[in-house]
């Protein structure tokens, strides 16, 4: 997409009447945003938003900079995605009403390869049993090779990223304000953590809007939208956590909830969720099994080799899961992972040389644990 297109999408983006379907509306009759976002009124009124909105577009079109905008931007080093970038996240994408622009910071770069993601969230009045899981839980999955997602709310989304960043992971915040905007104040070294080696800070909403409680909804279906399900470890029966999982519902994604003492208020939301059909978690395995996945801890290599894990390409990620459960000669393994031998050879050597796998005298290859 070219400059000059990237600043209409933007401007719509900082219109607080446009949304994704309304976007795509506008797209599909008018062919760019740049045509969208010249048109007459009458061409406006004709594909149906309304007068009062084409009345409050028109004010805020006249008002509104859209060269400043761009500006403020990159003067705060904001990046910018939109729908058909190839970064655009794969699962987020999939979704009805995915955002056709997301804002932010931190390295992009990482959004494309994200293929193992869970939301962990609930309630900001954590207590020390909520903790206790929420960390148990996290601490686990980055181990399985997940990165976190989660709200950067008080409570439960801080225990999550707190735990993904202290035990080596890779964590995304998604949030209910502009990506520049901090919100709740006290997680700020938590956000700078995050967008400088842990992760990314994602929005869509425009840079300089501060978090308003109506907007969190929006900011949940992101949550779960990113993820391939959401993990719910504590929160009251009315808790915002409940939307996040009412979106996975509705998006396909899974539902898990962890169980906890009757006698608690912040175990009804969780307990609510079981008794509507959710995954019920005591342990990561509980998770693992329901996505069908098979759990390759980093706890069992040395921690020279836990970093190397943390960047391995699509196909050697495949190849150190089928190596996972046993051992396989370089014949089966070619037929196992359907990659031509040539490519494997290469793809071993790389593994080897990251102390991942090995070469074991009975002429198999497995996995070089500690």
């Amino acid at each position: 997409m070219n400059e000059n297109e990237l600043e209409y999408w933007l401007g719509f983006s900082a219109f607080p009447g446009i949304g994704p379907l309304r976007f795509k509306l506008l797209l599909n009759y008018f062919g760019t945003a740049q045509k969208a976002w010249m048109a007459r009124e009458k061409d406006l009124l004709k594909i149906g938003l309304g007068e009062k909105l084409v009345q409050h577009f028109l004010n805020f079109r006249r008002d509104f900079s859209l060269t400043d905008y761009q500006k403020k931007i990159n003067d705060l080093n904001i990046n910018i995605i939109v729908l058909n970038d190839k970064l655009y996240p794969k699962l987020l994408k999939e979704t009805a009403d995915a955002p056709f622009l997301l804002y932010v910071r931190g390295n992009p770069e990482i959004l494309p390869k994200l293929d193992r993601t869970i939301a962990v969230v609930g309630t900001r009045m954590i207590t020390s049993y909520g903790e206790a899981v929420t960390r148990q839980l996290t601490a686990d999955l980055v181990g399985a090779g997940f990165t976190i997602i989660s709200g950067l709310a008080y409570g439960v989304d801080t225990v999550a990223h707190q735990t993904a960043i202290e035990t080596g992971g890779q964590t995304i915040a998604v949030l209910g304000c502009g990506v520049d905007v901090i919100h709740p104040k006290s997680n700020t070294t938590l956000y700078w953590q995050i967008i400088k080696k842990y992760g990314l800070v994602i929005s869509e909403f425009p840079v300089g809007q501060f978090a308003a409680k109506g907007l969190f909804p929006a900011r949940n279906r992101i949550i779960s939208g990113l993820s391939l399900g959401t993990v719910v470890t504590e929160g009251a029966a009315d808790s915002g956590a409940l939307i996040t999982a009412r979106f996975a519902l509705e998006q396909g994604r899974e539902v898990f909830a962890v169980p906890g003492p009757i006698t608690s208020s912040l175990s009804k939301g969780p307990t609510n969720l079981l008794k509507q059909g959710a995954k019920l978690v005591t342990e990561v395995q509980d998770i693992l099994e329901e996505l069908n996945i098979k759990n390759v801890s980093m706890k069992q290599f040395s921690n020279d080799t836990r970093k190397n894990l943390e960047d391995l390409t699509a196909e050697e990620k495949k190849i150190v899961e089928l190596l996972q459960n046993e051992n396989l000669h370089f014949d089966d393994l070619v037929r196992v992972a359907k990659i031509d031998s040539a490519k494997l050879s290469e793809i071993l050597t790389v593994l080897e040389i990251k102390k991942i796998v090995k070469n074991f005298s009975d002429g198999t290859i497995g996995l070089l644990t500690s």
